[in-house]
């Protein structure tokens, strides 16, 4: 099937230009592929659908939520794609659909319509509440997915091959969106052509891509060592699959993004449990399965990626650009339940796990590279964060990349909240008898 032969490619370009239509053919294909009758079919429109389509629609048996996506190459792809059953064998808390199609260019997962809401958008309400008490439920509930994340990838932690490495749809997210998907070739994909010769525009200053990629970046006055130029060229060589396997593989979720993890309350406080394992594997790249997780549920916000024109609205943003160096100020900061959070992943999960690493012998060198080096793709690849080229704005669009750029490189002196995550999780060095 070619990417003109997907129906789940047409039905969510449909969604944007023609609703009515997207619907009927929508219907039309759960029809064909589970024999059931959708009727009050919807469509959500929410930030977080990036690329994916979502919505809700009833039939005589109750009411269900559907999700699907539609990835560069995925037509191509064969197999399983979505695999709940990985996780669930692995004692992780994860929602199974009633209904899977794994056709290449149709796969969608259909689960029952929960009462539960997204664990993204609980977040959402508190990153501007002083509900406290609510902070802490939340908070609490992160570190007790993190302890049986954490066990799971104990359990599971096995060498793995270059081509079991490789095999993993992960890849998808990371360094397939910089390449191109027919030839493999560098600069591609999301990559080339989301970038590369294109314009930026931040309040203040425009900078063509060379003078732009190429800049020496002070950022909230702190020097960073990279260039955008350099990460990008760094992750091209340092995430190629055939290059991650000597941390070993887990067992993981992959895309662990809280936009696909529910919130449930109950007496004892609340829980969290995952859905659309879309990139869920046997064999993960160790470094790489909570790297997602870590970055949009905790850098990601408040509003700046999501929400641009409420980022622009918040915040203020000053930019200069002179003698090939690039500075950006701004009034962005994480929210005081996202430092939380980030408090949380780095000691419950990343921690520990590190450790597990290092006692194995299977930390590299250079696990903190890899690291940063996914973590910048994050935001760079997950949407064309230019101003004015699909959701963003000067204002959002600097803060994007001061954020991409402080998560992928060091400062040359001094320290941000990122050496700090990086310093509190590194594992202790052997002392010398």
């Amino acid at each position: 099937m070619t990417k003109a032969d997907s129906r789940t490619a047409r039905i969510r370009a449909l969604a944007c230009s023609d609703e009515k239509q997207a619907r009927a053919e929508l219907s039309n294909l759960l029809g064909e592929l589970f024999q059931i009758e959708a009727e009050n079919l919807t469509i959500n429109h929410d930030q977080y659908s990036l690329n994916s389509l979502n919505g809700f629609f009833e039939t005589v048996d109750g009411d269900f939520f559907f999700k699907f996506h539609q990835e560069e190459g995925e037509e191509d792809m064969v197999g399983e794609y979505y695999r709940a059953d990985i996780l669930a064998n692995a004692n992780l808390p994860v929602d199974k659909p009633v209904h899977v199609s794994n056709l290449p260019g149709e796969q969608i997962l259909v689960y029952r319509r929960s009462s539960n809401p997204r664990f993204s958008d609980v977040l959402r309400e508190l990153d501007f509440s002083d509900d406290e008490n609510a902070k802490r439920v939340a908070v609490a509930a992160e570190a007790n997915l993190n302890i049986k994340l954490l066990k799971v990838c104990k359990e599971t932690l096995h060498p793995i091959s270059r081509d079991e490495a490789a095999s993993e749809p992960i890849h998808h997210l990371f360094y397939e969106r910089m390449v191109d998907p027919k030839t493999g070739a560098f600069p591609g994909g999301r990559y080339q052509s989301f970038y590369v010769d294109k314009q930026f525009q931040f309040p203040g200053v425009s900078l063509n891509w060379e003078q732009f990629s190429n800049a020496k970046l002070v950022l909230n006055g702190v020097s960073y060592t990279c260039t955008i130029a350099e990460l990008f060229a760094a992750a091209s060589e340092r995430l190629n699959p055939i290059n991650l396997a000597k941390s070993g593989g887990v067992v993981a979720h992959g895309d662990a993004h809280n936009a696909n993890v529910w919130f449930e309350k109950h007496n004892a406080g609340a829980s969290l449990s995952f859905f659309d394992p879309a990139f869920a594997g046997h064999h993960i790249p160790a470094l790489l399965a909570e790297v997602k997780a870590t970055f949009h549920n905790v850098l990601a916000h408040p509003l700046w990626l999501y929400e641009p024109d409420q980022a622009a609205e918040t915040f203020a943003v000053k930019a200069d650009y002179s003698n090939g160096m690039l500075k950006i100020d701004t009034s962005w900061q994480m929210s005081s339940v996202r430092h939380q959070l980030l408090k949380v992943k780095a000691e419950v999960f990343w921690k520990p796990f590190l450790a597990k690493l290092a006692q194995e012998d299977l930390l590299t060198d250079d696990w903190e590279t890899e690291i940063r080096l996914a973590l910048f793709l994050c935001p760079t690849l997950v949407m064309n964060l230019r101003a004015n080229a699909d959701r963003h704005n000067e204002i959002s669009s600097a803060i994007s990349f001061l954020v991409a750029a402080m998560v992928g490189s060091k400062p040359e002196h001094g320290s941000d909240v990122m050496t700090e995550f990086f310093d509190g999780i590194a594992p202790k060095r052997k002392t010398q008898s």
